[in-house]
Formats: structure tokens, sequence, C-alpha cells
């Protein structure tokens, strides 16, 4: 597997991956999640053009060209950590470990950060039971930082707390001094 900053061109397919990786909600009764419009073009681009998306590709091989992205993460500087904004991976590439490479690559890529941090549905088993495997834990109320209590809030705003949510915290292997 690579993973890379992904061309301009290759948005449309982080979207597609978006929509695709969302149908899994609609059995859980979370059709709202499925039907939810991916980031558009312009978000895309803003995250792109400040270094903070990453995309995955399936390597293939020596003097092989890569195909398109088959996963995606987005990362914000939240309160001196890495917050994960979004990391989705394409349900025909699930359980291969690639949201998990995504996921330390954005450590790697978060020089001097303290921790990763996300917020996630609590009881989507892909979600943060997936997450606690990857070593982050629930932080209670009270350990929310200013930014985490603002993106709590604004998901709360946007009807997301319909379903139980939470915010995470995984320190950092190695941060810089």
């Amino acid at each position: 597997m690579i993973i890379r900053t992904p061309d301009l061109g290759e948005l449309p397919v982080l979207r597609a991956i978006e929509r695709a990786a969302g149908e899994a909600f609609r059995p859980l009764g979370m059709a709202a999640i499925a039907d939810d419009e991916p980031p558009s073009i312009a978000e895309l681009t803003r995250y792109l053009l400040a270094g903070r998306l990453s995309a995955a590709y399936e390597d293939a091989g020596s003097g092989g060209t890569t195909a398109g992205p088959i996963g995606y993460l987005v990362r914000e500087p939240v309160d001196g950590c890495v917050h994960i904004e979004q990391v989705t991976v394409h349900p025909d590439h699930a359980r291969r470990g690639i949201g998990r490479a995504l996921i330390d690559r954005a450590e790697r890529d978060g020089r001097g950060a303290a921790a990763l941090t996300l917020t996630t549905f609590a009881e989507v088993p892909w979600n943060a039971p997936y997450y606690e495997r990857l070593g982050f834990r629930v932080l209670a109320d009270d350990e929310l930082t200013p930014g985490l209590r603002d993106i709590r809030a604004d998901e709360a705003r946007r009807g997301l707390d319909r379903w139980p949510r939470v915010a995470m915290r995984r320190p950092c292997a190695t941060p810089s001094r």
C-alpha cells in the first residue's frame, strides 16, 4: 500500500469512496448518515492545499502504476493535537489495515503533536470499538479540550447526536521536543 497526497483530479474519487462507505450505516437505521453529502471538492481542495489530506493506494509492485485512491484521511490541528476529521476506506478494500495505516501516517505527519483525536459514533462497530483497538480511549466530558468541545457542539447542531457519539484520544508514540 502507498499513502501519499492525492492529486487534485482524484478528489471526486474521494467523494465516491465516502458515498460507498456510507452505505454501511443504512442497515443500522442510520440512513441520514448514509445519505449525508461527502465533503465538497472545494473543502477537499482546501485540505489538499493545506497539506492535511492523505490517500491510500494499492501498490502495483515494481514498475507498476497505482490505480486510484482506495481510502483517505483528513486531519486538522486542534489544541496541539492532530484531529482526524475523517478517515474512510472503500468497502471493497475494508479489513486490510488501510484505515490503521492512514491513521499511523497522520501521526507521523503531525510532527510534534501530543496526540491524535477524533470524534465518532460510540456504538457502530467500525467506529469507537475499532478505534479502541487502535489505542484510542474515550474521553470524559471534563477531558474535552476547547477545540473538541467546539467540534462536538457543531456535530450536535448538525444532528449527529441522534446516535451516541464520543471524542477519543491516542497519545502520539514519539512526540518531538
